[in-house]
């Protein structure tokens, strides 16, 4: 086992792992900016060593001084939380080649993953569903035609060089194919230069459902069940829950097989998730595969009661896993709480925290790196806490959500806590009626 794991990161994830450590004898680093000094990981670690000036690039980013504070400090492994460097294949290798273990996937596993068209190619292979489509750019509309027709309607039409909406154009059936292609063609060489387009099945009424999964060195996957992380704004989630409302046991299982394929595809190593699009009819598509924890770890952590620090740690120290399949028989749901105004299109608020009250009480689990005078930077994402709450029902655990977002006191700085607190009481949301579009017809009152 590691006596030594520096984190490669800031905030809530950093203090996240030193509790593990903690518990299980390891010693911490903590690094931080000058921005972070009087950050919460700062001090509960066993040591802290400032990398740098605020920006993400002179600190949480810059490899070489992450690295020489390993050395300095002794670290035999290097933890990179979620963001930041998390699925950096350079800096994994880095770490290996400088005799430290990094506590996630190797860099073949992370590239593998990191590139869309060879994920999507692996998982092809591995017998995985992924979104129908043109496979390359569309020659002409005659190919449009043969491809659409061999798909199956709704399609969406896609620039190759897109980016804001532009070039792009949903078709529900052959009588609109030619004007939408020839207009997304237009718009996109007016908006890129490059007027390439291509296709794939339409998904409607999309559900964001996501697969946790472990895999460990000797070739053995088990998955943790599913999220659904459909509740978000800009691709931002907002509202994570597990498990979905929308899911059956043989959706459950089915999704689970899949996400269990697409890990043994690549051999993986460490935890992960792999992230699907459901439609309406439970179909569902490969997305992505993110190689590293994430955020919303902590609502299969509270379904499941199983530590996945803990679990990631063990696997990079080369233990073998339980390897048993989980099926919830709880309900979670996380909120994040950002530091943002959502009665001004979520504006950023950063600041000082001059009053601070975080709720308690059974079933209500608060992961936070703030207190009561600490002051949120300006250059960093905007989280500063996730808020879980467990019962045994979905609906017990949306009532035990609300009263503990209406006990959640923080002053001096503008937060999504309104928000949650309206979404909690929306009918759709608590019939568990919404896909990733329900934001854009929800009004803050």
């Amino acid at each position: 086992m590691f006596k030594k794991i520096l984190i490669a990161n800031r905030g809530e994830i950093a203090l996240r792992v030193i509790r593990t450590c903690r518990e299980m004898g390891i010693k911490t680093v903590a690094v931080y900016s000058t921005a972070d000094k009087d950050s919460l990981h700062v001090k509960f670690a066993d040591e802290a060593v400032c990398i740098g000036k605020p920006q993400g690039a002179d600190s949480y980013l810059n490899i070489p001084r992450i690295i020489a504070a390993a050395e300095i400090t002794n670290a035999d492994a290097i933890h990179p939380g979620y963001g930041f460097l998390a699925e950096n294949a350079s800096f994994s290798q880095i770490c290996a080649d400088s005799g430290i273990k990094f506590i996630g996937p190797t860099p073949h596993m992370i590239n593998s993953m990191g590139d869309k068209i060879t994920a999507k190619e692996t998982m092809i292979k591995a017998g995985v569903p992924v979104v129908p489509g043109s496979g390359g750019l569309l020659r002409d509309l005659d190919e449009a035609k043969s491809v659409a027709k061999e798909i199956g309607y709704p399609i969406m039409l896609k620039a190759t060089a897109g980016g804001g909406g532009k070039g792009m154009r949903v078709v529900h059936g052959e009588d609109e194919l030619e004007k939408a292609f020839n207009s997304a063609k237009a718009e996109a060489g007016a908006a890129f230069k490059n007027d390439g387009m291509y296709m794939e099945k339409f998904v409607e009424e999309p559900r964001h459902i996501e697969i946790q999964i472990a895999g460990d060195q000797f070739g053995t996957v088990c998955h943790l069940s599913e999220r659904d992380c459909s509740i978000q704004r800009r691709h931002q989630k907002l509202v994570e829950e597990s498990p979905s409302p929308f899911m059956t046991p043989e959706l459950r299982e089915k999704m689970g097989e899949a996400a269990k394929k697409a890990a043994a595809a690549i051999n993986y190593e460490s935890v992960g998730t792999i992230e699907f699009l459901v439609d309406k009819h439970r179909n569902f598509y490969f997305m992505e595969m993110n190689t590293r924890i994430q955020v919303e770890h902590c609502v299969t952590e509270e379904v499941t009661n199983f530590d996945l620090i803990k679990e990631q740690i063990l696997i990079a120290a080369g233990r073998p896993i339980s390897g048993r399949d989980y099926t919830p028989d709880m309900h979670a749901i996380e909120c994040r709480i950002n530091a943002e105004d959502p009665y001004n299109d979520f504006r950023p608020s950063p600041g000082k925290i001059t009053v601070l009250h975080q709720p308690g009480g059974h079933g209500i689990r608060v992961d936070s790196h703030v207190y009561a005078g600490y002051v949120i930077p300006p250059y960093y994402d905007s989280m500063i806490a996730k808020i879980i709450a467990v019962a045994r029902t979905r609906e017990e655990a949306i009532n035990t959500m609300y009263r503990a977002l209406s006990e959640y006191v923080i002053e001096g700085v503008k937060t999504t806590i309104p928000f949650h607190l309206q979404l909690m009481q929306n009918e759709d949301f608590r019939a568990g009626n919404f896909t990733t579009k329900f934001l854009e017809s929800f009004k803050m009152v």
